[in-house]
């Protein structure tokens, strides 16, 4: 029973960390070192758990692939959050991603990810939810994948009155860049950490 509570907390951590990508049985025995049917086991174990009236999350499947989802019932306080997002403090992905945007833009999702290493669809939507970031138009190619760009919104929370502002990033004085930098981020995040305690 314990290696199944075991499993049943990898599958939900699983969940939890691929957001709305959400994760197939397959590949979730494949991350976990197990079968189908043992993940299987633990999704209904994570799922009878979330049913219980004091948890917030459910689990969702649709065309086989699984996720974490808010319960309908607490649609009303989402909301409020999503209304108001600047109640929350960035997160340090969110200034990463914000960083890379304001630099290389326009720029796509997936460019975005291949700097950070690691998947950057939730802190973009942060992001545009708080009118930094906004489609910039359509990649060329297959799939023409979405830009992302910095607003007026982001000059203004940054005190700049265009992207040539922005601190350098070059190679020769690289240590007074990166403290200009840190400065910058330093601002940015004190501004909103003001804007949330306002409300």
């Amino acid at each position: 029973m314990e290696n199944g509570n075991q499993l049943a907390g990898q599958v939900e951590s699983l969940l939890f960390v691929a957001g709305d990508d959400g994760l197939t049985a397959k590949q979730l025995a494949g991350l976990t070192g197990t079968d189908k049917e043992a993940v299987e086991r633990a999704l209904a174990q994570v799922a009878e758990a979330c049913r219980h009236e004091d948890r917030g999350l459910r689990v969702v499947e649709l065309a086989g692939t699984f996720r974490l989802a808010t319960k309908q019932e607490h649609a009303d306080a989402v909301r409020r959050l999503l209304e108001n997002p600047t109640t929350q403090a960035l997160t340090q992905a969110s200034l990463e991603v914000l960083a890379i945007i304001a630099y290389r833009q326009p720029i796509t999702r997936v460019e975005v990810e291949e700097i950070r290493g690691v998947k950057s669809e939730r802190p973009i939507q942060t992001l545009v939810s708080r009118g930094l970031v906004k489609e910039a138009g359509r990649a060329e190619g297959t799939g023409r994948a979405i830009l992302y760009g910095t607003t007026d919104t982001f000059l203004d929370h940054f005190g700049l009155a265009s992207l040539d502002d922005l601190p350098p990033l070059n190679d020769a004085g690289e240590e007074a860049a990166d403290e200009e930098m840190d400065l910058f981020m330093s601002n940015f995040t004190e501004a909103f950490d003001e804007e949330g305690t306002e409300e």
